[in-house]
Formats: C-alpha cells, structure tokens, sequence
C-alpha cells in the first residue's frame, strides 16, 4: 500500500489534475464530505464548462480533441464525441449513486468562497483553460443539482 500510495501521489503530481480537484479540497476541508465522493459530483460538470469554455475561447485546443479521445475511451466507441463521454460519466455517476454536493449541506451561498479557494490551488492551474470565477460557479451550481 505505500508503494502504491507514492505512485499514485508521484502521477498526481505530474498530471495537472484541474478544477474538480482544485474544489474538492477547499470542500472536504470545509463539509464533512469524502474526497473521491466529491470528485465524481464535480466530474461531468467539470467536464461540461471546460468544454463550452475551450470551445469559446480555443477551438483549435489540443485539449478539445482529448476530450473527444476521452470520450471513445469511456464508451468503447470511435465515433464517440465529447458529449457521449460526458454523458457517460453523469451515468456512471448515478449508477453508483455519487450524491448531489447539496446533499454534504453545501448551498449556492457556499459558491463565492469555494471560488476563491479553489482559484487559490495549485490543482486548479493544472486546468485545461483558465476559467472565471463566474465560469468556476457554474461548476458549482452544476454540481450542487
């Protein structure tokens, strides 16, 4: 197990990680809430407002197309786009029943400083495209159901 716990530490320190886990440490330190459970609540959202703001602002990312390769990876599809694995998370969420953020007592009224911590941390630079505060919300707000 501690191999296994330095292993996975040496990838997730080299792998840039993102906004999902940019929040989920400023939430598990804040709600009584486990780690991973929240990472899978923030996940597809995650997911969804990277993409829509690539799209807007770096249509041309090389990001874009790995979530299209992410996609195909997920549901063992070629044509699969980014939409199909998306939509594969959210299902595999609910097949595990990951709960809704709300449901750790996390409320809209949290969103402004869950922000300004998670804007804060050294996963959230490892994001795809720097996004706003208001565009950080939105995950929230996904996420919160």
């Amino acid at each position: 197990m501690s191999l296994a716990s330095l292993l996975s530490g040496l990838a997730l320190a080299n792998a840039g990680l993102g906004i999902v886990h940019g929040f989920a440490g400023p939430i598990g330190g804040m709600f009584a809430a486990a780690h991973g459970a929240v990472c899978a609540a923030l996940l597809p959202h995650g997911m969804r407002v990277n993409v829509q703001v690539l799209r807007r602002r770096a249509p041309e990312s090389e990001a874009l197309r790995r979530f299209d390769e992410i996609a195909g990876m997920l549901t063992g599809r070629t044509s699969a786009r980014t939409e199909d694995g998306i939509e594969w998370v959210c299902g595999i969420c609910g097949e595990l029943n990951i709960p809704l953020l709300r449901s750790y007592g996390i409320s809209s009224e949290d969103i402004p400083g869950l922000v300004e911590k998670a804007s804060r941390a050294s996963s959230t630079k490892g994001n795809p495209v720097q996004l706003s505060p208001d565009e950080m919300g939105d995950v929230l707000k996904q996420a919160l159901g």
